[in-house]
Parts: structure tokens; C-alpha cells; sequence
């Protein structure tokens, strides 16, 4: 997991955690919206923690204490087109329940729940999904998708300028919005 160096004292309040297997091409897009924001210059005025969380069950144990917002990016099969961006919230979504039998198994639902347990859990969590081309052996992630890295690195940037906007979504698909 690396986490990029902040060089205030403060905790950043907004977090933005990217998920997946970069071993597995389009599941690694969490990862790698993450590696490539690394490399850019920061729009937002605001300080915010990048995380690259891979496949870590852990990573919601390690956030800061004071998060207002989370950001999560990561892999959805939510059936649209390949590279359809869905921005939601966890209230959005029904999370199947499913027997856990090792913290490899450990997912979005489980990992916001401990959050809560923790006393951690932030004022504003919003997912930002991307469909899948391809989830097979392989290191690049499909045409598809590298098409909307940009577009999905603006929108996780207008989530953290307008993180005190009260939250009014919806599971939305935003691939034609953004283009």
C-alpha cells in the first residue's frame, strides 16, 4: 500500500482510496486512477491522502481518524458499457451477504462497516465504479478504460472541491456526462 507524502501537520480531511489486482488488467483500475494522479499536479486547494489500497482487507484500519469525505474508486459491474463511470454512495447499493471465512475476503460493505465500529467512519463516502472490459491475466487495463482515467480523475477532484455540497446522488452513470 503507498500512501502519497502530505507536508502539513493536519491529516488531510478527504481521503481517495483506489482498489483492484493490477495483476487482473480492468480490476486494477482503483490502482492505477491512483498511480496516475500521483503523478499530477494537485487542482484542489484542499489537501487529500491518496492511497493505492490493491487488494489489502485491511486499508480502512490504517485511514486517518479525521476523515470528512472518503472516496472510493474501484472495478463495478453495474451492466453498462465498458469504461461507464457510476458515481454512488453506500446507501445506494444492496451488498449481498456472503459467508467470510478469511480477511481476503473482506470487501467494501465489511470494511465501511468496521469503520463504524471504530468510531471512524467518515461524514461523506462516495464510490466511483467503472466497468470492466476485461478481468483476465494481464497488466494493462483495456482501451476502454484507459480512455476515462482523466475523465475519472476530474470527477474524484470535483467530489473534493464540493465535498460540502450536500450529497444528492443516486447510483448515476456519468459516461456521456463527462465527455
Amino acid at each position: 500500500m503507498s500512501h502519497s507524502t502530505e507536508t502539513t501537520t493536519q491529516p488531510p480531511h478527504d481521503v481517495v482510496v483506489g482498489f483492484g489486482n493490477i495483476l487482473l488488467k480492468d480490476e486494477g483500475i482503483g490502482v492505477h486512477v491512483i498511480q496516475h494522479m500521483e503523478c499530477l499536479p494537485r487542482k484542489s486547494d484542499r489537501e487529500y491522502l491518496l492511497i493505492d489500497g490493491g487488494t489489502c482487507p485491511d486499508v480502512f484500519f490504517n485511514l486517518p481518524e479525521e476523515i470528512s469525505t472518503l472516496i472510493v474508486v474501484d472495478a463495478v459491474k453495474g451492466g453498462g458499457e465498458p469504461g461507464s463511470i457510476y458515481r454512488f454512495t453506500p446507501d445506494d447499493i444492496e451488498f449481498k451477504r456472503a459467508t467470510i471465512t478469511t480477511l481476503h475476503q473482506l470487501g467494501l460493505r465489511e470494511g465501511l462497516g468496521m469503520m463504524k465500529d471504530l468510531g471512524k467512519y467518515p461524514e461523506r463516502v462516495i464510490v466511483i465504479g467503472i466497468e470492466p472490459k476485461e478481468i483476465d491475466w494481464g497488466l494493462k487495463i483495456s482501451p476502454e478504460l484507459e480512455k476515462i482515467v482523466r475523465q475519472v480523475i476530474l470527477l474524484v477532484e470535483q467530489e473534493i472541491a464540493n465535498r460540502d455540497t450536500p450529497d444528492q446522488g443516486t447510483a448515476v452513470g456519468l459516461k456521456e456526462s463527462l465527455q
